[in-house]
């Protein structure tokens, strides 16, 4: 037997996949809205920041329907354009994030069956006290142009506290 086919690999790959994968933010849809008569929408997500409580951004994406892919072809694809507005939804409290210059993924969604997805990566400027929402997609091949951002300034922000030791 092939050592990929043991009953042990069968629980210890998936925990390893679900260990190494970040823990992003879920996204709740909030909108549908149609386009057109073949059925293309354009899709609207909540998206809480997982560690800054208090901002939600909202995504706009379109979603092709399945009379557009028997008629245009590229059947396992959708478009990468995308917009993102982030406001502060309530009190704001930074918890762990990433100070770096190359930010913080906070969301993926796949856009293609294997080679694209639709991220939003979380910035902070921390000289102007600021978080920048980048909302981009990744592709393998070759990167795309299309991109949006949304800022939220951190007026009174509070870091987030550690819990005591017991």
């Amino acid at each position: 037997m092939e050592p990929w086919r043991s009953p042990a690999m069968k629980v210890v790959l998936p925990t390893v996949i679900a260990a190494l994968l970040p823990a992003l933010a879920p996204a709740q849809e909030v909108g549908r809205v149609g386009v057109d008569w073949v059925g293309n929408d354009i899709i609207v997500e909540a998206l809480p920041d997982p560690e800054v409580e208090g901002v939600t951004c909202h995504v706009a994406y379109f979603e092709r329907s399945f009379i557009d892919r028997l008629s245009q072809g590229n059947w396992f694809e959708d478009p990468s354009n995308s917009s993102i507005a982030c406001r502060q939804t309530g009190p704001i409290e930074l918890g762990d994030i990433d100070t770096g210059p190359e930010g913080e993924e906070i969301f993926s969604e796949r856009q293609s069956i294997i080679f694209k997805s639709l991220r939003v990566t979380r910035i902070f400027d921390e000289e102007n006290q600021v978080l920048i929402y980048l909302v981009h997609a990744n592709e393998v091949t070759e990167g795309s142009a299309k991109m949006s951002i949304s800022t939220v300034p951190l007026w009174n922000a509070r870091t987030a506290q550690p819990a005591p030791a017991q």
